[in-house]
């Protein structure tokens, strides 16, 4: 272990926590500007998060040590998984060997459980409807990212992500093979849907169609503030996985210098901005859907998922 590679592994993690804001805001440009509005910055997200860690702290009465616990836990986590998967380096870094994908994932659902913990702790209505809601959706989510994960083991015969981002790169029939497509649209549709994308309202504050928002309500200044910053993380996670690992596995440092590592992040804010397009699209083009369809985009990535697997079997 070297001085560099401990320098590129906080980098990576650096690299999670400030760029995530920036993604989350260029998603939010492009949804404007497809839906003909003009909407706020691409940095607007970093002065929402400094406005609300300098705002005061409300509680709620009932609240117990998991309502303060949550954030804290939850923005962990995501600073955990960047270390297991490649962000700047196309090879592993000294703690990459901690965990493969099922553990990253391990580690992404355990931040999303505690926050639904404390949607549910302090007793309000509008807690236990987002966190009911979120269990909803994760019945049929986590499945099919199992089946993802097996997929992918079956293609690669590894669930490393390095060793994926390698074949990837070294064999253009792998890449181009039937059961690595269904792999990219099972994953798609569920980023949709762990990145609040899904074709229903579900982040408004309506009551009728509130998931993410819902469980969160109770949340204000600094806690809010954690809260929101790891959601930005996941989607970063998200994001990156997608594209480092499954679908542009290209632009990463394989020297490990420093030039080499910045032009690793630029070119992963690029790979970024594509995928935000075609996520704003998909989800712009759909009409949208009562909310008790939500199975059948869910459905839809399971299907390609088992799909995946029956090809790769059959090659």
């Amino acid at each position: 272990m070297t001085a560099r590679d401990i320098a590129l592994q906080v980098a990576q993690v650096l690299a999670t926590l400030l760029l995530a804001p920036l993604l989350q805001g260029i998603v939010l440009q492009f949804e404007e500007r497809v839906q003909r509005a003009r909407g706020p910055g691409i940095f607007q997200p970093y002065r929402d998060l400094w406005k609300l860690f300098h705002k005061q702290l409300v509680l709620p009465h009932s609240a117990s040590w998991i309502f303060w616990l949550a954030p804290v836990v939850a923005f962990t986590c995501m600073l955990t998984v960047p270390i297991l998967i490649p962000v700047l380096t196309d090879y592993p870094l000294p703690l990459s060997s901690m965990g493969d994908l099922l553990g990253g994932g391990l580690i992404l659902t355990l931040g999303s459980f505690v926050i639904l913990l404390a949607g549910l702790d302090t007793g309000s209505s509008w807690g236990g409807i987002g966190s009911s809601r979120v269990v909803m959706l994760t019945i049929l989510a986590e499945p099919t990212l199992i089946l993802v994960f097996v997929g992918i083991t079956l293609l690669a015969k590894t669930m490393l992500p390095f060793v994926v981002n390698h074949l990837l790169v070294a064999s253009l029939a792998v890449y181009w093979s039937p059961a690595h497509l269904f792999l990219v649209l099972a994953f798609f549709v569920l980023l949709l849907v762990e990145t609040d994308r899904l074709p229903i309202h579900s982040s408004t504050h309506l009551e009728v169609y509130m998931i993410e928002e819902a469980r969160i309500l109770e949340y204000s200044g600094p806690l809010l503030a954690l809260v929101k910053w790891a959601s930005m993380m996941k989607q970063f996670i998200l994001y990156t996985l997608f594209c480092n690992v499954l679908t542009l596995p290209w632009g990463l440092s394989q020297q490990g210098g420093a030039l080499g590592a910045a032009g690793a992040a630029v070119a992963l804010m690029l790979k970024f901005t594509l995928v935000a397009c075609a996520v704003v699209t998909v989800e712009t083009m759909q009409a949208r859907l009562r909310f008790y369809r939500y199975q059948e985009p869910l459905a839809l990535s399971f299907l390609f998922a088992v799909l995946a697997i029956v090809a790769n079997q059959m090659a």
